[in-house]
């Protein structure tokens, strides 16, 4: 009889450990939510991408001293022409090539410079500054990205979404930590501060066409924005090429082995640019930013094998930490102030991503619940 009494619940004292363990049970399964791996995931494809670039133009520079940044890019912007903007030829009514060369071309040729010209320095500043500055300048887009997404797209982040940023930060300087004592960062810079405001432009540029291509696939259409940029794109890069390029192409020794290079670095270039609207469609060009950190440190263990790089156990908790700030990140949703009404401004519109997830839990008891799932809109 006391054994069946003892093993019932006090009526005066409510599951304490029930409520603890709910609350636990919805955090982690926010954090590990298909939404936010599936995310993960798209970031690490995007990060692979951007290190089949890296790899390929390094043993151009290397293995045939090949520097000519302008014609790989000019290759992609003619796949993207090819591709996008042919697809866009074939549409009518609004969606249609002429109608939006009509109505916006002045927009999209702005958005095409920009582009062209963030890649032309971020390469270019590799021949005056060192690895180790690039790697941490080349974080500088992150804040700007946040800041124009915070007045551009009226993005509103909160406060676990400036740690996550700061332990992504704090990755990449233990990546950058890790080149030095391995012997990897460069000393054989002509002009370092030519070569830091060449990144820190590339950085900015790039911020201002990732939030440029973020309204553009989430308040228009990915193939309008991969369509015109294909077309200003390769007219402009195409120009440059001629100008800054001419004797460097004339100058290269053309054999199987390097067309493959560079036919390699279009593929994995086209694959960037046509995946990562569909990223930022379901996320934002700030997470989207955060995933791709990892990059440098794919590029490294395919050094490692390649081009005789030094290991360091550094690297891989590197690896870890800017994991753990994209998870924080991830998990946790941002919002988009409202444009109009007062009553609500301060609240802001949740991603409709978000609402999506959360249609589908458990409703709140006691406490009101803040959506944590990530955010299409969160610059």
């Amino acid at each position: 009889m006391e054994e069946a009494e003892a093993s019932q619940p006090s009526l005066g004292h409510p599951p304490l450990n029930a409520a603890r363990w709910k609350r636990l049970k919805r955090v982690t399964g926010k954090i590990f939510s298909w939404y936010v791996l599936k995310t993960i995931a798209l970031g690490q494809v995007l990060s692979l991408f951007i290190c089949g670039t890296a790899v390929t133009s390094q043993f151009l520079a290397e293995n045939y001293k090949v520097d000519t940044p302008m014609l790989q890019s000019f290759i992609n912007y003619c796949l993207l022409f090819l591709v996008y903007t042919v697809w866009l030829a074939f549409r009518t009514g609004e969606n249609s090539l002429l109608y939006i060369v009509r109505k916006k071309w002045w927009k999209y040729i702005f958005l095409a410079i920009v582009d062209v010209e963030a890649n032309y320095s971020i390469v270019k500043a590799y021949q005056f500054t060192t690895i180790t500055s690039v790697q941490l300048l080349d974080c500088v887009g992150i804040p700007v990205l946040m800041a124009l997404s915070w007045f551009i797209l009226r993005s509103r982040y909160r406060l676990i979404h400036y740690i996550a940023v700061g332990v992504c930060l704090l990755g990449v300087g233990t990546m950058v930590g890790a080149d030095v004592l391995s012997g990897r960062e460069s000393g054989k810079a002509s002009d370092m501060l030519i070569g830091d405001a060449l990144v820190i432009l590339g950085a900015s540029l790039y911020a201002v066409s990732n939030v440029c291509e973020e309204y553009v696939v989430k308040n228009l259409t990915r193939e309008e924005f991969l369509g015109m940029l294909g077309l200003f794109g390769t007219f402009i890069s195409g120009i440059q090429l001629m100008v800054v390029e001419y004797n460097a192409i004339g100058d290269i020794e053309w054999d199987w082995k390097v067309g493959l290079l560079f036919a390699v670095f279009a593929l994995c270039m086209f694959g960037l640019y046509s995946l990562m609207p569909v990223v930022m469609r379901v996320t934002s060009a700030t997470s989207v930013n955060l995933g791709i950190l990892t990059a440098d440190l794919y590029s490294l263990f395919f050094g490692l094998f390649l081009f005789g790089y030094k290991f360091s156990v550094l690297y891989i908790l590197a690896f870890a930490v800017i994991m753990v700030g994209f998870v924080m990140y991830c998990s946790t949703a941002t919002y988009r102030a409202e444009p109009s009404p007062e009553d609500r401004t301060n609240q802001g519109i949740e991603n409709q991503a978000v609402k999506d997830e959360e249609a589908n839990e458990e409703p709140a008891t006691s406490l009101h619940y803040i959506p944590s799932e990530l955010s299409a809109s969160m610059d």
